[in-house]
């Protein structure tokens, strides 16, 4: 790369000096086409010349001479944003950290998902309105609006903007929501996440929603992390947990303590999967039957997983305390989920694609916001269900994921069934 090229690229950086500055180098003579821009530069520190006092603009330069340019640049606060990200690896050699430039340069991003799902539902509940399965859309239409903002080098703030349309409800009725807002940050050794966060818990077969919590997070190659605040939803005013988990090669394991709390008294003409008012006289959505709004619930749950190659195996148990008057007669409170998985389609790469399927057998109580797309988890709460799953993945082109399911589960005291194929296209940007 010559320096004459170098200096139209610096100009236009927007480095500045006085147009009298005095010009150091032999070989620029006053009357030279650049003499102005070199002069400029130098008395901003930009460039230097050689040893001799020559500028030596028709030199061919190194790399690491242009990265000690862009170097100097960015130390006069000069915007080198696509100069810096080309030069990366010389700056980092050098000690400059291109992070720090680029997170000064998009202080907020704005990313965005958009997902079509279609749902269709057989069984022997498909059609009992008494179960309130319209609230799982069949037809419906999802965008979010994520923003994530730097605080400083520490902390972060992410925020999602939520609309959601049911296409099969002929009113139109539709929902905006900002259902995120949360930091990310540290303090000391700890990870934290304050506000209202997503919340993961037992692989999703536990939680899977929402939370105003404040979670802690110590350690690196053991994990223990500990949370507490409110569920979005599912009739608890509030609710804790712990968990410790490690990773060995492809083998991780964790074990994991959750109590929901405070559940809600006052259902008075609430009716089944519909709404209640809590402490605060609020309105809340709560789970499909009364579990979740009787009595307090603690569940333990053990994980393993293991990754070899393109398959991963996981298992989950769980082990909920809820009482006998709580649940139908007979059920048990314990239970696992199976799972293996093989490969996955990933936004970035089109053609790609991904195979997986699940073994259920939960008991009662031992769910809240369970992470399949069969929404029909919620009328097995007092008794727990059994059943499988499975689904595929495929990238149709960059940023295009098309996801198909199939959930074949069964209530295992009551006999009930629920069949569901879900099917859904998912646009990110």
């Amino acid at each position: 790369m010559k320096k004459s090229l170098v200096l139209a690229m610096a100009m236009a950086l927007g480095v500045t000096a006085s147009a009298y500055a005095a010009n150091p180098f032999s070989d620029v003579p006053a009357g030279h086409w650049a003499y102005d821009s070199v002069a400029k530069l130098a008395a901003a520190g930009i460039v230097d010349g050689y040893a001799d006092g020559a500028f030596a603009g028709d030199k061919l330069m190194t790399r690491y001479e242009m990265a000690q340019i862009v170097a100097k640049a960015m130390a006069k606060g000069a915007n080198v944003d696509k100069l810096a990200a080309e030069f990366a690896d010389e700056l980092d050699t050098l000690g400059v950290r291109v992070a720090k430039l680029e997170k000064g340069a998009d202080a907020v991003k704005i990313t965005g998902q958009i997902r079509y799902e279609y749902g269709d539902r057989d069984g022997s509940i498909k059609n009992d309105s008494d179960k309130k399965l319209g609230s799982i859309a069949k037809h419906r239409l999802r965008t979010r609006l994520f923003l994530n903002g730097q605080v400083n080098d520490d902390w972060s703030y992410t925020a999602r903007l939520q609309n959601d349309q049911n296409l099969a409800d002929d009113a139109g009725n539709e929902t905006t929501k900002l259902n995120q807002a949360y930091l990310n940050g540290k303090l000391g050794g700890l990870k934290v996440v304050a506000g209202r966060a997503p919340q993961f818990l037992a692989n999703g077969n536990l939680y899977d929603d929402t939370a105003d919590m404040v979670s802690v997070t110590y350690g690196k190659d053991v994990k223990l992390n500990a949370y507490y605040g409110k569920p979005t939803d599912y009739g608890f005013e509030n609710f804790y947990g712990a968990s410790l988990s490690t990773k060995v090669g492809g083998l991780g394991l964790s074990v994991g303590y959750d109590k929901f709390q405070d559940a809600l008294e006052d259902v008075t003409n609430a009716g089944d999967g519909g709404y209640a008012e809590d402490s605060n006289g609020d309105e809340i959505k709560y789970s499909n039957n009364n579990v979740a709004l009787g009595e307090d619930n603690a569940i333990w749950n053990v994980m393993a997983t293991y990754q070899m190659g393109d398959i991963g195996l996981n298992a989950t148990y769980l082990n909920s305390d809820i009482g006998d008057e709580k649940i139908k007669p007979g059920a048990d409170t314990d239970g696992y989920v199976l799972g293996v998985t093989y490969k996955g389609a990933k936004a970035s790469k089109p053609g790609s694609w991904g195979l997986w399927a699940n073994y259920y057998d939960q008991g009662a109580g031992t769910f809240y916001a369970h992470t399949m797309k069969a929404g029909d988890w919620g009328y097995f709460l007092d008794e727990g269900f059994k059943g499988y799953a499975v689904g595929a993945t495929y990238g149709f082109a960059k940023n295009i994921v098309g996801h198909i399911d199939y959930y074949d589960l069964e209530g295992k005291e009551s006999g009930e069934t629920s069949e569901v194929i879900w099917s859904r296209l998912q646009v990110t940007f």
